[in-house]
């Protein structure tokens, strides 16, 4: 604890935005470029290095982040980035695409704004990238067994980074063009580059991880054949299973899923479109559901140019303070976000009233209606209260060109050739099951992240990549010098 009355002296200050004029007409991330690292040693010393950070079990890595704080206090970033490393593979992901439970549970929290855990960790893998603390560790010797991993997701390059740094021919299969899962196809980049992904994905080359992309398992390539090719097979194929609105107009044209619609505009900062086929350029623009994934769509439709953009969620507005008969410390608070793309909506005026939130609170939707070409022209949609129960005389019309509905996922493809050429056991909600060893029904054949837990946080993916990984590890040598699962996965983890 370098300054024993930091968090009394020092007020906390987050990563600078870029003006909002400034960031919509590119799609870089929305961050003022080096206004961190300035700012960062004296935030960390706002850190109490608690006698029980909370912070660690908030984090599903266990990150050591009193460790950390401590050390970019004292400017020793070398130490800090081994101490991040020692917990996630990836802190330049998480750093940036986290909602960060870690701060909700900073004891500091309890009365006070939470220490910047999350732009204290970015800072840490950055610096860590541009002075060489990050070079490729690759295994001593081989240990001969071959490990197959199916999906490219944060989940499966934590699984296929683990094993190969333990010493197994790991190879990564992918049914997209490139490496990354919804990392490369999902996230939009002005949330990460991907700059970040191709850099780490380099050091994973050099490691000894090979990949294989343009193969989707279970159709292009028989998954029983896969299986017995590898003397395991760890399954990271994510939740893909979108939700969608059974209501009265669906099946007018104009209506897409939220992940229809973000790899496109992804394909087009990669170069490989020069405009999407479903861009919100000059369109009114309605996205159904409230979180991060329709926040991703908002961000997107306004970088295109859209007429304007409304979103809307089912949940009454949050308060601004957490609710401590509700939802105490250290539980992480459904409280009201201004998100940088809600920012960028409200400044340009692309809400429903200038000034206003984009976002329409209580509001459920009722039918679509279309024009005589079929096209979607208008969203009925009803308030709800908290019940979700139709408020009488509450009734209106929203016009629209373009709808997003971003409704969350549950599991895995039901219909992907893959669960069935396995003969791979499902669970009620449609995900994989899996016993404490994460394994699934089938012999050697292992399961980690979405496809298991259902829709989840990046950092649960990583924490799943890595303990399936120790499990595999220790499968196939009878030990494993992979860091071992603890907290959560002292308990069977089954659908």
């Amino acid at each position: 604890m370098a300054d024993p009355k930091g968090f009394l002296t020092t007020p906390r200050e987050e990563w600078p935005r870029r003006p909002v004029a400034e960031r919509v007409r590119d799609w870089d991330e929305v961050y003022v470029p080096g206004a961190l690292l300035p700012i960062i040693g004296a935030q960390a010393d706002r850190c109490m290095d608690c006698g029980i950070p909370f912070c660690h079990d908030a984090c599903p890595l266990g990150n050591l982040i009193p460790e950390w704080n401590d050390l970019v206090s004292r400017d020793d970033w070398r130490t800090a980035s081994d101490r991040l490393h020692a917990t996630n593979n990836f802190p330049e992901f998480t750093g940036r695409l986290c909602p960060a439970p870690c701060e909700a549970g900073c004891v500091l929290a309890i009365n006070q704004p939470a220490v910047t855990i999350k732009n204290v960790e970015v800072a840490i893998a950055d610096r860590a990238w541009e002075d060489g603390f990050a070079p490729p560790r690759p295994p001593d010797r081989l240990s001969g067994r071959t490990v197959a991993v199916i999906g490219s997701g944060p989940a499966g390059l934590a699984a296929a980074q683990q094993l190969t740094r333990a010493g197994h021919t790991v190879a990564v299969y992918e049914r997209a063009d490139r490496i990354g899962g919804l990392l490369r196809y999902g996230i939009p980049a002005f949330k990460m580059e991907k700059r970040h992904l191709d850099r780490r994905l380099d050091q994973m080359r050099a490691e000894g991880t090979k990949f294989r992309t343009s193969v989707s398992v279970g159709r292009d390539l028989d998954a029983a054949e896969l299986r017995a090719r590898y003397d395991a097979v760890v399954l990271a194929l994510g939740a893909t299973a979108w939700r969608d609105l059974p209501v009265p107009g669906r099946e007018l044209a104009g209506i897409h899923q939220a992940m229809e619609y973000l790899p496109l505009a992804d394909r087009v900062c990669e170069g490989d479109l020069e405009v999407s086929p479903l861009s919100a350029a000059g369109k009114h623009v309605v996205i159904v559901g409230g979180g991060d994934t329709g926040a991703d769509c908002l961000g997107t439709a306004v970088r295109e140019g859209a007429a304007s953009v409304t979103q809307l969620d089912i949940y009454a507005q949050p308060g601004a303070a957490r609710d401590e008969d509700v939802e105490p410390w250290p539980t992480y608070p459904k409280i009201y976000r201004l998100s940088a793309a809600h920012e960028e909506a409200r400044d340009l005026e692309t809400s429903p009233a200038a000034d206003a939130d984009a976002r329409l609170f209580a509001a459920s939707t009722l039918r679509f209606t279309g024009d005589a070409d079929g096209h979607v022209r208008a969203l009925h949609l009803v308030e709800v209260d908290e019940q979700r129960r139709p408020v009488p005389g509450s009734e209106r019309a929203l016009p629209v060109d373009l709808v997003l509905l971003a409704l969350g996922f549950t599991g895995p493809d039901p219909h992907d050739g893959l669960i069935d050429q396995l003969g791979l056991a499902l669970g009620p909600r449609g995900t994989i099951t899996r016993d404490a060893d994460f394994a699934t029904n089938v012999p050697g054949v292992y399961v980690a992240g979405d496809a298991a837990r259902g829709q989840s946080l990046i950092v649960w993916a990583i924490a799943e990549g890595r303990a399936v990984a120790a499990a595999v590890d220790r499968r196939l040598t009878g030990h494993s010098r992979l860091p071992q699962p603890i907290g959560p996965y002292d308990r069977p983890l089954t659908a």
